[in-house]
């Protein structure tokens, strides 16, 4: 079978891995969203839920601090590194006092995986929504409500970003799979349930082990990493369930807050 050949297209509700997976079930959907649970997703959801917008980079990080150091990203700014001060990958460091202090308004941020997905995503022209544990409600709910403006069902594409390997190759994330999960759980809960096996299966997973969510985003291999680098806070706000109302919603590049009052 062709790896390009769009794949999961009889189902409303699809699910696959990475920028590969993005091109294969993205074809006629109508939705898009994007998961990168540790971190840029929840990331996202953190900083524009403090006001603050956020540019995916499409490239790697010393491309991006190659573009800044040009003046190439106008008044926006480039968050930092993770473990950095202020503004940064990092979603425990999206404070009030960090977004007021970051001088703008909209932050370009570059990660390898949620970034360059989201990037990717927005190729197809349909809504991307940056999607965690934290809003997954809110997104299914926006989702219905997107459908109901337009008057009809749109399909929707679930692709977790994963943890890339030192050769290139994708490894499986058991946070993006139980964060994808509970978003499939929470379409079905509003009636979006016609589910691929492949977005029926990462569903079950993630209701079959609701209640462990958070020890195996601690105890997971990035959680693991992550706490090993003292920033297991970063753990922590990731495997927090339906704490937030925000859906970021990438309209011409860059994610804003969706208008609870309207839907695109």
């Amino acid at each position: 079978m062709s790896p390009d050949r769009p794949l999961q297209q009889d189902y409303e509700v699809r699910f696959d891995w990475a920028r590969e997976g993005l091109r294969a079930i993205a074809p006629t959907a109508g939705v898009i969203v994007v998961i990168d649970a540790i971190s840029f997703t929840t990331t996202v959801e953190r900083a524009v839920s403090e006001g603050l917008e956020v540019q995916p980079f499409a490239g790697l990080r010393s491309e991006a601090e190659e573009r800044a150091g040009h003046g190439g990203f106008g008044s926006a700014r480039l968050a930092g590194p993770r473990g950095g001060e202020g503004v940064t990958l990092s979603p425990s460091s999206l404070t009030a006092a960090h977004v007021e202090a970051f001088g703008a308004t909209r932050a370009v941020v570059p990660s390898f995986n949620g970034s360059r997905l989201s990037a990717a995503a927005a190729e197809f022209g349909v809504p991307v929504i940056a999607a965690s544990l934290r809003n997954r409600s809110a997104v299914a709910r926006w989702i219905l409500e997107h459908q109901h403006a337009l008057g009809r069902r749109a399909n929707v594409a679930v692709v977790a970003g994963g943890e890339v390997r030192s050769d290139g190759s994708v490894r499986f994330s058991v946070e993006d799979l139980l964060t994808a999960g509970a978003v499939i759980d929470a379409l079905g809960a509003r009636g979006i349930d016609a589910c691929s096996p492949e977005a029926a299966a990462a569903c079950a997973s993630y209701t079959g082990l609701a209640r462990a969510v958070g020890h195996l985003f601690t105890a997971s291999t990035s959680g693991a990493e992550l706490r090993g680098l003292g920033q297991g806070a970063d753990v922590a706000l990731a495997a927090q369930i339906d704490v937030s109302e925000t859906v970021p919603v990438l309209v011409g590049g860059v994610f804003r807050a969706a208008d609870p009052d309207s839907v695109i």
